[in-house]
């Protein structure tokens, strides 16, 4: 089942210059029907299973994986939140590094900030944790000897362009996925959303018609 061959149609009024009359309709995909998973249910975790996206994995590749089924790709996407792929789908290391390089340039491997060391004084309770983005002078009084400063590189640490980049997208490898015993239901339920029902514009169940301007009643 792929998604876009059960997005349902709309007809709207043709907008070519070849046109044959003022009746005329384009019939195209209805890309405005789109589908996201109810906010209640993403705290429900018996309904999905935590993934760790592995190198060079595309949702095609983790779909048949999981659910026999490369075409269900975009069940993956819907249950794990993604809406572009482009910038939510974690990119191999060798299109990281293009993109990085390209994004950087020469200036690649420069210092991006600079990050915070754990610091724990002589009791072991932090004092300083890890990962807060600094200045680079930044310093703190040592705990054993709170009149001296500890010296910036123990106290800081460097963060290269490159290493924010890998960072970044190894965020992006824990996703949550539909378990595959509600694959069935998820997709009967798509079925049911992507069926038009009476209106105004109503031709068929998979196809509605938007109001002509060109033509005017009697």
């Amino acid at each position: 089942m792929s998604y876009f061959r059960e997005l349902p149609d709309i007809e709207y009024q043709s907008p070519l210059s070849d046109r044959n009359s003022s009746l005329d309709y384009v019939r195209v995909k209805n890309l405005f029907r789109r589908i996201k998973l109810r906010d209640d249910l993403k705290n429900t975790f018996t309904l999905f299973n935590k993934y760790e996206i592995k190198e060079g994995a595309r949702p095609d590749t983790v779909a048949q994986e999981l659910y026999n089924k490369s075409d269900y790709d975009w069940i993956v996407l819907i249950s794990a939140g993604i809406v572009n792929v482009r910038d939510e789908w974690p990119l191999s290391n060798y299109h990281l590094y293009n993109y990085s390089l390209e994004k950087y340039g020469g200036d690649l491997n420069s210092t991006k900030h600079y990050e915070t060391k754990e610091i724990k004084d002589s009791s072991g309770r932090i004092i300083l944790p890890s990962g807060k983005v600094v200045d680079s002078d930044f310093t703190i009084p040592n705990p054993s000897n709170p009149i001296v400063n500890l010296s910036q590189s123990e106290v800081v640490i460097p963060v290269t362009n490159y290493e924010y980049e890998i960072r970044k997208n190894e965020e992006k490898r824990s996703i949550y996925i539909l378990r595959p015993e509600y694959v069935g239901v998820f997709v009967s339920d798509i079925k049911r959303i992507m069926t038009y029902t009476d209106s105004s514009q109503y031709v068929s169940p998979k196809l509605i018609r938007s109001s002509n301007t060109r033509t005017k009643s009697p």
